[in-house]
């Protein structure tokens, strides 16, 4: 007999797995539930038949069945949809395997009542356990209200602001010092920083890094060199005209995120200057946008999709308690990648 489910059968069960495996539907749920009493080599068999049909756990069953949660939520109040994107990546990575399913929650940083929001959704979606990007994950009291409630979570930082089992760190303040050293070794004293939203505190540690290494070389910060974005394009390509339209004007432009530097390079073609040979672009994140443009962005790398996966397996081992995140990394690190958009300064 085939060991695929006929053409006419329903959508394999957790009882098909133990069948077609020779195995018990308890040691098949250990399985899933990623049990340690269990040995490799049957983790392997159940895991290769659970491809073979095609088995996707049920969460809402699982729930009904354990009084358990199997599903996580992600709260975000970003505008960059390609961070949002790798998170989420990031996130469903850990959860393979795992019959845990994730729900999306757009969050207003701004609103009074988001701590009353966030519950709300997490009582209507049956949330397990929540991650939290920045900014929202800077709002202690939310954290507190969750701990209180007794839902677990995770929470996305620029700076270690919880416990370690509680957060990932992804050190934006060392990125942005990373960046600054490079541009002033290139030989530019005329540095102008393009900032997210001074609410955020991602922007304010980002901004912070630029100042420490621009003091540590002798390099004053004018006013004028310094222009507040939204963290998107279109605010760029405002912080570019600001920053560029006059006599005295930054020989690099560092901006906060890759969105803005592409706004800042529209904004330098506009005002007909070359880059790099007239004017050096920076940015942060290194997203997709980085190499879809000419000349291609300098900017500083960070593993967000390696930050979603570490905060759901952080998030997964406080709802699992057979599992421990002993290895699971505080902080991610950045890294700088050099390309066509900055120049050494003549």
């Amino acid at each position: 007999m085939s060991r695929q489910l006929s053409a006419r059968a329903k959508k394999p069960t957790i009882n098909d797995v133990a069948r077609v495996s020779g195995l018990s539907k308890k040691t098949v749920s250990r399985v899933l539930n990623n049990s340690p009493q269990v040995a490799e080599n049957t983790r392997r068999k159940v895991a290769a038949v659970i491809e073979e049909l095609g088995f996707s756990p049920d969460p809402q069953a699982r729930s009904l069945a354990s009084k358990r949660s199997y599903t996580l939520g992600l709260v975000y109040d970003n505008p960059n949809a390609l961070y949002i994107s790798d998170i989420q990546i990031g996130v469903l990575r850990a959860c393979k395997g795992t019959g845990y399913e994730l729900i999306m929650h757009p969050g207003d940083f701004s609103n009074r009542k988001l701590l009353e929001e966030i519950e709300g959704f997490v009582g209507r979606a049956r949330i397990g356990g929540l991650i939290l990007l920045s900014p929202i994950s800077q709002r202690n009291a939310l954290a507190q209200r969750l701990r209180s409630d007794g839902i677990p979570y995770v929470r996305i930082s620029p700076r270690k602001i919880d416990a370690e089992s509680r957060i990932v760190v992804s050190n934006d303040r060392l990125g942005a010092e990373m960046m600054t050293e490079y541009l002033v070794s290139l030989g530019h004293r005329f540095i102008g920083f393009v900032s997210g939203p001074g609410s955020n505190l991602s922007a304010r540690e980002k901004y912070a890094g630029f100042c420490s290494v621009m003091r540590e070389n002798g390099l004053t910060v004018p006013e004028t060199f310094v222009a507040k974005g939204e963290n998107t394009f279109e605010s760029g390509v405002d912080a570019g005209h600001f920053l560029l339209d006059r006599e005295h004007r930054p020989s690099v432009v560092f901006a906060s995120n890759d969105a803005m530097a592409l706004g800042v390079l529209k904004s330098a073609v506009m005002l007909g200057m070359r880059v790099p040979e007239d004017l050096s672009v920076a940015g942060f994140d290194d997203s997709a946008l980085a190499t879809v443009t000419w000349p291609d962005l300098t900017t500083i790398r960070q593993p967000v999709e390696r930050m979603g996966e570490i905060a759901a397996r952080k998030l997964l081992a406080q709802l699992r308690s057979d599992v421990e995140p002993v290895e699971l990394p505080l902080a991610t690190e950045p890294k700088l990648v050099i390309r066509h958009s900055t120049g050494r300064h003549s």
